[in-house]
């Protein structure tokens, strides 16, 4: 099959419908390379955005990275490409997470209908740390959403009732873990303290103060306080979905990454409200107990949140300028 021919423009294009993902604390870990005699377009994760206290092995940055990899597929599909995606391409260069290069696309080619579907999405998808509404989500959207989740290698899992007041415990728990480390506040606050910077987590996007509890939500205001920020009450049993893969190795993260990124924008397109829920993902003392020991699933890589309510703000994004190498 012949290549087709990208440019400088083309590739711009699509790695600025990329970095709407999200990530870690909006730190955006992720620096692109467009390699023009190839046609192809190379995700290295940025070391010097690594948060070395709270993702000291680098898993949420890889699923960040990942999550990105994703956009660029459905950009790529929207723009009549077929992306081709090589994970980790060579060992040598650990920060070289992928490799993409580009068919043009097949006469039937439903796996690209089905990314060009979702690019509607990719600008409406803001985290929203809002409450949401008890309204449960219906079973078919969760079908799709797990379905979603297959497409990627992962499963989508919702817990049982016992089972999720387990992880709002664990919630909890990690918050409490947070407060009493001093580096993890510091580096939380690195992330959320700066107005005029073009990552990080504006007040804007903190959403309200929980004035019943412990919310289901990061509660980014605890390191940044602001007066003016409003209360309200969130909804008493969050519909959370468990995230997970067979293994927990570096592949496995850069899967579960591209799986998230698919289960958000397929929330989305279906006008649900999404949050992430990573907190008790972050210790390794209580990673472990997230998973529902009945389930069949190896290791859980993210904890969703989702429901009906606002979308959440927008967060801001560095320019494709400062991401983006041609060599």
């Amino acid at each position: 099959m012949t290549a087709p021919h990208l440019d400088a423009e083309t590739a711009a294009l699509l790695v600025g419908d990329a970095v709407t993902a999200p990530s870690m604390h909006n730190a955006q870990p992720w620096k692109f390379v467009f390699r023009p005699a190839a046609g192809a377009i190379d995700l290295h994760g940025d070391p010097e955005r690594a948060m070395a206290r709270s993702d000291p092995e680098h898993r949420a940055l890889h699923l960040g990275c990942a999550a990105a990899l994703f956009n660029l597929r459905v950009s790529a599909a929207r723009k009549g490409l077929r992306p081709r995606v090589q994970l980790l391409p060579d060992a040598s260069e650990p920060w070289l997470l992928a490799a993409v290069a580009f068919d043009a696309p097949e006469d039937e080619d439903e796996e690209g209908r089905g990314l060009a579907a979702l690019y509607d999405a990719l600008r409406r998808r803001h985290t929203s740390r809002h409450p949401f509404s008890e309204e449960p989500v219906p079973e078919a959207l969760l079908d799709g959403l797990r379905a979603a989740a297959r497409l990627e290698g992962c499963r989508l899992a919702v817990p049982d009732s016992w089972h999720l007041e387990t992880v709002l415990e664990l919630v909890r728990d990690a918050e409490h873990q947070e407060d009493m480390d001093p580096l993890v506040r510091a580096e939380t606050a690195a992330w959320t303290t700066d107005e005029t910077r073009r990552d990080g987590i504006p007040a804007a996007a903190f959403g309200p103060r929980s004035s019943g509890g412990t919310a289901p939500v990061r509660d980014f205001g605890r390191a940044h306080p602001t007066p003016e920020r409003d209360r309200a009450v969130f909804e008493k049993h969050p519909q959370l979905a468990l995230l997970g893969t067979p293994g927990d190795g570096r592949a496995d993260w850069l899967r579960a990454g591209q799986a998230l990124e698919r289960v958000l924008l397929q929330a989305t397109a279906d006008g649900l409200a999404t949050s992430m829920t990573s907190q008790p993902l972050e210790w390794p003392q209580l990673r472990w107990t997230v998973r529902d020991p009945l389930a069949s699933m190896g290791q859980v890589q993210m904890v969703l949140r989702l429901g009906y309510g606002p979308s959440g703000e927008p967060t801001p994004r560095r320019p494709v300028s400062e991401i983006l190498d041609i060599r």
